[in-house]
């Protein structure tokens, strides 16, 4: 039986890695470990789909090592010593371990050695946070890693490339894929290449060729075989991002009822993850300080549509969505945080004033990092004038309070106090 497309597209060097170039690129870390023969063991960590196990096995291709995949869950130790002799005998072994949050004592005990030796380059998979979810003995042994979602013309170029392929991919067949289908194709899994290209394989085999052998994908052919509705059919493929940005646009204009609309069409479409994301963004961009218990309510409104699923997922959201709509809207903290970036990337924020500087260590007073700190608890108020900006920064007033809604409006009046007891200081 033939293995699926996913599958048989597995990079077999860096170079057919889709995305990741930040790890992947030219004089990246992962590249030049490969190129040095340094490799490390390490923890790939991100969504489903988008290249832990493809770069593990571009990995093993580029270096000629042995390559073993083994799940951490459902393999059991026994499964590890067999990877351990081979690599007693052959010398040194890759093995990616999948959803290795999920290693218990016992087989994490039986590696740990491995990896000091050398022996095992172990590369860790896991979609949980691995400085939450992984143990300290192993966090300490491996290098960590975070791969990014992938890119729709990232996605674009794997499916294009599939195509192509006579030997691996689908070039054997006179595929004409439509630029509709392409556009829900990858627009339908979240960014996992994997469930992207094993749909695109269903929608080849199971359709009738034409007369002149040519196979025809359609819009409707992807929408069966992902079972997702597109949008719409627009002839651009630009539907799923309007919508999205539609969305946004109707709650921060504080319309329910045109982001209700909005939000269904995003949900028919099957796309839950993208709603949840915009919807997160909004409460905090949009609301933000005007109304922050409404940002955490939007947080709980999202968490319980991610376990629950649809098609319950649309109460919540719902939920959330009228709330933001009808709430002050505030986008200060945006505001404020994209200022001082403005600065630092303009180089205005290279010095911190040396009584703010680390001072728990020897020698820091000789460097009079420290001195003349001044402790605001000490003080009525926890409260005491000092300079804390930069030098060169001093007058600079990145956070501009609204007076929408009671949280920020407090927020404006005790900022207020502060710089009238600022200016009160600098009169006597």
């Amino acid at each position: 039986m033939q293995k699926p497309l996913a599958y048989r597209m597995r990079p077999t060097n860096l170079d057919e890695i889709v995305g990741q170039q930040h790890l992947v690129g030219k004089d990246k870390i992962i590249r030049r470990m490969v190129k040095a023969k340094m490799l490390s063991s390490m923890i790939l960590y991100g969504p489903p789909g988008i290249g832990k196990t493809s770069i593990a096995s571009a990995i093993a291709g580029s270096t000629k090592y042995a390559f073993r995949m083994l799940n951490a869950a459902t393999d059991t130790k026994k499964d590890l010593q067999i990877v351990a002799e081979e690599a007693k005998m052959s010398g040194t072994v890759v093995l990616l371990l999948d959803e290795i949050h999920r290693l218990d004592k016992t087989k994490q005990d039986f590696l740990l050695p491995l990896l000091e030796s050398g022996s095992i380059i172990l590369i860790g998979a896991t979609t949980e946070n691995p400085y939450i979810n992984i143990s300290p003995a192993i966090r300490s042994r491996v290098q960590i890693f975070e791969l990014k979602p992938l890119e729709p013309n990232d996605l674009k170029s794997a499916v294009k490339r599939s195509l192509k392929d006579e030997e691996k991919g689908l070039g054997k067949y006179k595929v004409d894929l439509d630029t509709q289908a392409l556009d829900l194709l990858v627009n339908s899994t979240n960014g996992d290449l994997r469930s992207i290209l094993n749909g695109l394989e269903l929608s080849v085999l199971s359709t009738e060729p034409e007369k002149d052998g040519t196979i025809h994908i359609t819009l409707k052919t992807i929408e069966e075989s992902v079972q997702k509705k597109a949008i719409s059919a627009d002839k651009n493929g630009d539907s799923h991002y309007d919508v999205i940005s539609a969305f946004q646009k109707s709650i921060r204009g504080s319309d329910p009822d045109a982001a209700l609309l909005y939000l269904a069409r995003l949900l028919e479409a099957g796309e839950l993850t993208s709603a949840i994301r915009r919807l997160l963004v909004c409460a905090y961009e949009d609301v933000g300080l005007a109304n922050p218990q409404a940002c955490a309510r939007a947080v709980q409104a999202t968490q319980v549509a991610q376990q629950v699923g649809l098609p319950e997922a649309r109460i919540p959201l719902a939920n959330a969505v009228i709330d933001l709509c009808l709430c002050p809207k505030s986008n200060t903290a945006m505001a404020a945080i994209d200022s001082a970036l403005e600065d630092v990337r303009n180089g205005k924020a290279s010095s911190i004033p040396d009584d703010l500087k680390d001072a728990h260590y020897s020698g820091a007073k000789k460097l009079g990092h420290g001195v003349g700190y001044i402790y605001p608890h000490n003080y009525p108020n926890d409260w005491v004038e000092q300079q804390y900006l930069p030098d060169n920064l001093v007058d600079r007033k990145y956070y501009q309070p609204k007076e929408n809604g009671k949280y920020e409006q407090a927020l404006g009046m005790r900022l207020s106090q502060l710089n009238n007891l600022k200016k009160n200081k600098k009169r006597s």
